[in-house]
């Protein structure tokens, strides 16, 4: 039995040892296949231990991260986000919303009621024709932007490093489902997978005194296949429960919060749940700054089918046809959709 990550209001959560199913004996990996298929059939989610990012690995990013985020505001827009087919560059803080809705005036009108507190940059695969990322400039002599040399050369790396991971656990799930080890392989080899760095200020307690219902970002699921979490220590992640309630998902040193997304969830024919979450105010500040929650930094890596996929209901998650809860769709032009709702 896999130990909880997390246990509260029925969800459960389990901490799992993906080495096991990457190297581990025939035995070990059907097993821990089988763990991470349920925790996603489950709770949608699973908290993922000695995966072969490592922690050092892991740290330069958030360094990276925190050193983007420290440029000034008109460096940062230089780069900023432009449209839902490129999805990259920077938004800056009350850009985006992250919501369920999906009706535009909707959104708009919850975005000035209750904007999400943070900033991000996304970064996809760097070799998609049409859409380059957006790079900060490196070769300023400038001591700020001196001090994002690399930035490039690590996220690239990074972003190739989480890709590998998505596969595999596309294939652990396909082995918990008992299909070919392979059966995903040729919907997530391209890599169209979006690498966001994100950014919470440290924000005033007061600021959610004023308002009840202020996040950091509101609740939603995610759109692709699963998305790779990588939190700091700040804490802040609630996953909702299958009674409604908000539970706090605690960070645990070196692991990856793993999620089911939207497409995943319609891929299953419902048997994967894409569940609801969100980040609101953190536990309380540390001593000797009460008044002040200090700035939060996560890096999401969100995977997809690659775009060109058409996404239809897996075999023996149906018994007859009638029996689909979707019709196919393509994966590009789902995401589009989503992604057009949400800035």
């Amino acid at each position: 039995m896999e130990k909880a990550a997390v246990s509260d209001d029925g969800l459960l959560i389990p901490l799992i040892d993906l080495s096991k199913f990457l190297s581990g004996s025939e035995e070990q990996r059907l097993e821990t296949a089988k763990a991470i298929l349920h925790g996603f059939q489950t709770a949608g989610f699973v908290y993922l231990k000695n995966t072969p990012i490592e922690p050092a690995t892991r740290q330069h990013v958030f360094d990276m991260s925190a050193r983007f985020f420290s440029l000034p505001l008109d460096d940062k827009m230089a780069v900023g986000w432009t449209t839902p087919e490129a999805n990259r560059g920077y938004s800056a803080p009350g850009r985006e919303k992250v919501t369920q809705l999906q009706d535009l005036a909707a959104v708009a009108k919850l975005k000035e009621a209750v904007p999400d507190i943070k900033e991000s940059i996304e970064i996809g695969r760097d070799d998609e024709v049409g859409h380059p990322n957006q790079w900060p400039d490196e070769t300023t002599s400038s001591a700020q932007k001196a001090a994002i040399a690399g930035f490039k050369s690590t996220m690239v790396d990074f972003h190739a490093q989480c890709k590998a991971v998505h596969v595999e656990v596309m294939r652990a799930i396909a082995v918990g489902m008992g299909l070919s080890e392979s059966h995903f392989d040729g919907y997530v080899d391209v890599g169209d997978n979006t690498l966001r760095l994100l950014h919470y200020p440290a924000v005033a307690r007061d600021v959610f005194r004023a308002n009840p219902n202020q996040v950091r970002a509101g609740e939603h699921s995610d759109y692709g296949s699963i998305t790779l979490l990588f939190q700091d220590g700040r804490g802040g992640l609630q996953v909702k429960s299958p009674n409604g309630k908000f539970v706090d998902a605690t960070p645990i040193e070196d692991t990856i919060v793993v999620n089911a997304g939207d497409l995943l969830a319609r891929w299953s024919n419902d048997t994967i749940k894409s569940t609801i979450h969100r980040v609101v105010e953190p536990p309380a500040p540390l001593a000797g700054d009460a008044d002040t929650y200090p700035a939060r930094y996560s890096v999401a890596y969100f995977c997809n089918p690659n775009f060109k996929s058409n996404i239809e209901a897996i075999p023996g998650t149906y018994a007859t046809e009638t029996e689909k809860k979707y019709v196919g769709v393509n994966t590009g032009q789902y995401l589009v959709q989503r992604l057009a709702a949400t800035y």
